[in-house]
């Protein structure tokens, strides 16, 4: 039987809508995007005949022309591709249609289900989403047509047309299925490309444009044919999932597990549409489920799935498999933590791409839902390599600037109007590299990113580094370099030392590949990934890397001795990290030097100390794990840390008071300034010169009580932030407490106290070993399905009862982390089922995103979080 590849699937799914696909213009918004570029198919799309690919978001009038040379007819196939909910999308839809000349048919795909659409809260579209939206886009477009056409026969304010903003156009604009659909209004900066297209083929509206919605839910983003995320700016990763009460953290994590009934009969939309990502997830892969689930929204999300299966579906005969749902709350330390994950570095070191959208409050949304904030910002899935600042070396000038120029040329010299511009003076560009003052930014120039069907030799890339330690990884990469070097009859002079990786090895063999363009792209899988190792190891990121590893191994074995030790040591990483800002401000830089914690990342171990607390000092102090002294000490810190650096401290829980701490920090160290300069006077205790300002002493006097009233209510506001944040880290000490599984210390994350954090195991690890070692697991529920609960309920009273099955005896299981994964869980993932001696049983994980620790002190202190500085309630 062949084996479970989430990567194939994907594919195959592309294949299977090549009818559709075929002689169009292909349109993918970020989501898709994201997808297809892991899945690694651009080269699929092209075989099956699309004439182009390109972005929903930031299309231009030039798409129309991509073609240009087509011996095709005019009429045009327009496929978009989202990753979105088509209300959501709906703007960017009716903005390519009206862009494109002719366009006769429009076929849309997403990856939201027709049943979800419905069932999001405030949706407008109702149980026949599709045809709905199929009708109200042919509404739309015909009256944007003749709209253009009628205000093109009038005179219009050209300078009024240029200040409207292009946003509100066509965005979001469904408000509620009551009210019906609104109307598009053509009035935007945008109006030029409308009157210049629309116009010129309004006569062809007579011919209706014809549009049809499918589902297509194999949008996801593989690492490796076993591990997958979702895509970041996808609606499914975005919705939230815990509404906002006592018992959650964040909108992007689940409520924490008490085990008591929700309020109310409201689902999170997140819980629903992964549900049906799931669901059809399966059905694509041909996987029967058996499910089971670990914490309160996971049992949520297996109810949906149980209830969404029928006789049908498990009538067919499909491969069996087990599901196992797990609630990221449950281990929030895990992703919190700096593992030993060459892939974990690696995205936290990289530049990450823009978002294609901004903010979720986008004016006109419909989305703004009652209970919660509509979508989160996640942090792009797509790295940036930059592979110029590596290529661009001095000793490698000569040899990349003839690729540099190209592409310089190719950029900017094309001008189809005017003949002779299309002579490039390649002088005046040569001086604009030398200069490094280039057209474009390097990252566009020169830029990479991780695809994961790049592969040496039959095995991906990133599914041989996903589960191997930072050194491991790296040496496996410098052996992929050598050996593509010899194939390549490249010879490069480097000393390397076998056991070992440096930068110094790297680079050369690096420069060496690329040096000429068909060996920049025979291997640009290999040079990528070697140059994101590159910059993973440089010395800046490990240093800072080292340092939180150095940091959380003095909490974790300090967590084994006192409370006192404890706090001591927390207190004194926010110290530091106070110290080294003032030094930074005082060098007239902004952040601190490389390899030293900053205020932020002390707030992040700060985290780290609290969760461990809870877990080994649970019953410490009345409201938190901590007495009140020390407590008041480590308040005491983070206070004089943001009164003397309010500049680093860029926090959510700040808001509002960054501007007033800033001006108090000047005000002084100006008033500093001149009690130095006047202690340097020497004045003649009789000189009547004083005497001149005697009557001026009352108004002094009065200028200081202003001030230090002024500072009172300052230093009073930021305690009040401060005790606010306290009672935020109170509930995550808690954890281990109010999250029922975790009760009876089977699952905990109990700490090693040898103060080496790689010897503690997470959560995936324990639970995925007493699962395949056929051990209880607390808090474990299995969904019974339809014929299930059809034996239990009918043919059970005759005897016909069915065996509740085990997740160890499926030999598939697919691991799903509602919240999230990162690295380091993927190899303990593969290390529990290594230690199980079942090498038989083909093991999937997946998540909802991919979590660095930047991504969780978003979620648990930035704007992701539901910690509010200003309300005492927590």
């Amino acid at each position: 039987m062949a084996l479970v590849d989430v990567t194939k699937s994907c594919i195959d799914s592309i294949s299977q809508i090549s009818e559709h696909i075929e002689d169009a213009t292909l349109y993918l918004d970020a989501g898709s995007t994201e997808s297809f570029q892991f899945i690694g198919a651009f080269p699929v799309l092209l075989d099956l005949g699309v004439r182009a690919v390109c972005s929903l978001e930031n299309m231009c009038s030039l798409d129309a022309v991509v073609d240009w040379n087509s011996k095709s007819d005019a009429a045009r196939k327009i496929v978009v591709i989202t990753s979105r909910l088509l209300s959501d999308a709906h703007r960017y839809i009716l903005r390519c249609l009206s862009t494109h000349q002719g366009v006769r048919r429009c076929i849309i795909f997403t990856s939201i289900s027709e049943i979800s659409h419905s069932a999001y809260p405030d949706s407008p579209l109702g149980p026949d989403a599709f045809h709905e939206y199929e009708s109200l886009l042919v509404q739309d477009y015909e009256e944007l047509v003749k709209k253009a056409e009628t205000k093109s026969t009038q005179p219009e304010d050209k300078s009024l047309q240029d200040n409207l903003p292009f946003e509100d156009e066509g965005w979001s604009r469904l408000t509620s299925s009551e009210e019906g659909f609104p109307r598009i209004e053509a009035s935007s900066s945008g109006r030029d490309i409308y009157n210049n297209n629309l116009i010129g083929h309004a006569e062809d509206v007579g011919q209706k444009l014809v549009v049809s919605v499918h589902h297509f839910p194999m949008l996801l983003c593989p690492f490796s044919p076993r591990v997958f995320v979702l895509p970041s700016e996808g609606s499914i990763a975005e919705a939230y999932v815990s509404a906002e009460h006592e018992d959650s953290l964040s909108p992007g994590l689940p409520p924490l597990s008490t085990g008591l009934p929700s309020d109310g009969d409201d689902v999170p939309p997140g819980a629903t549409l992964t549900a049906h990502f799931l669901y059809h997830l399966a059905a694509k892969m041909e996987l029967k489920m058996e499910i089971f689930s670990i914490g309160d929204l996971s049992k949520t999300v297996g109810k949906i799935l149980t209830d969404m299966s029928s006789l049908y579906d498990v009538g067919r005969r499909r491969r069996s498999a087990g599901l196992l749902l797990i609630d990221r709350t449950l281990d929030l330390l895990t992703p919190c933590c700096h593992g030993d994950s060459l892939v974990d570095r690696m995205f936290s070191s990289l530049p990450h791409r823009e978002r294609a959208t901004s903010s979720t409050q986008t004016k006109g949304s419909q989305t703004q839902l009652k209970h919660g904030p509509s979508k989160l910002q996640r942090t792009p899935l797509d790295v940036q390599i930059p592979l110029q600042k590596i290529l661009s070396e001095e000793d490698c000038k000569i040899d990349n600037f003839r690729l540099l120029e190209s592409i310089e040329a190719f950029l900017c010299a094309w001008d189809s109007s005017n003949s002779a511009s299309q002579v490039v003076d390649l002088t005046n560009l040569s001086n604009k590299v030398n200069d490094k003052r280039p057209l474009h930014s390097e990252i566009e120039l020169f830029s990479g990113s991780f695809v994961s069907t790049e592969n040496f030799r039959g095995t991906p890339y990133l599914e041989a580094i996903m589960d191997r330690r930072t050194k491991d990884g790296g040496i496996l990469v410098k052996k992929w370099l050598q050996e593509t070097l010899r194939r390549e009859n490249i010879t490069v002079n480097v000393k390397s030392r076998p056991g070992y990786v440096t930068k110094s090895e790297l680079q050369p063999m690096i420069k060496a590949l690329a040096n000429s363009q068909p060996s920049l792209m025979r291997n640009k899988g290999i040079i990528q990934l070697a140059a994101a190792t590159l910059v993973a190891l440089d010395e800046s990121h490990c240093a800072t890397w080292d340092a939180f590893i150095s940091a959380e191994k003095i909490l974790t074995a300090s967590a084994g001795d006192t409370t006192q030790s404890l706090a001591a040591q927390i207190g004194d990483l926010v110290n530091k990290s106070a110290l080294v800002g003032s030094h930074g401000q005082k060098n007239g830089k902004t952040e601190p030097s490389h390899g030293v914690l900053s205020f932020q990342d002390a707030l992040l171990l700060t985290i780290t100390g609290y969760i461990l607390a809870g877990e080994n000092f649970p019953t410490s102090g009345s409201d938190g794990p901590f007495s009140w002294q020390e407590e008041h000490l480590l308040k005491e810190a983070i206070v004089d840390a943001i009164l003397e650096n309010p500049s680093i401290a860029k926090l959510e829980f700040l808001h509002g008071l960054r501007e007033d701490l800033e001006a108090n920090l000047n005000r002084m160290r100006s008033e500093k300034t001149k009690e130095v300069s006047s202690n340097q006077l020497e004045i003649d205790d009789f000189d009547d010169d004083q005497w001149a300002s005697w009557g001026d002493e009352d108004a002094d006097n009065y200028n200081n009580k202003e001030h230090v009233y002024g500072d009172m209510q300052l230093k009073l506001e930021l305690r009040d932030r401060v005790d606010n944040l306290f009672k935020f880290l109170h509930k995550l000490s808690s954890l281990k407490r109010r999250n029922l599984p975790l009760r009876d210390g089977t699952l905990s994350l109990e700490s090693n106290f040898s103060g080496d954090p790689y010897t503690s195991k997470g959560l995936l690890h324990k639970v995925l070993t007493r699962v395949l070692g056929k051990y209880d697991v607390p808090g474990l529920e299995y969904h019974s399905s339809t014929v299930g609960r059809l034996f239990k309920s009918g043919f059970g009273r005759f005897g016909l009862g069915q065996a509740k099955p085990s997740l160890a005896d499926q030999n598939v299981i697919l691991v799903f982390v509602i919240g999230g994964i990162n690295g380091l869980e993927v190899r303990e993932a593969q290390e529990a089922l290594s230690e199980s001696g079942r090498p038989e049983i083909e093991l999937l994980l997946g998540g909802t995103t991919f979590l660095t620790p930047d991504d969780m002190l978003d979620l648990l202190m930035g704007d992701s979080s539901y910690f509010n500085p200003l309300i005492g309630k927590r």
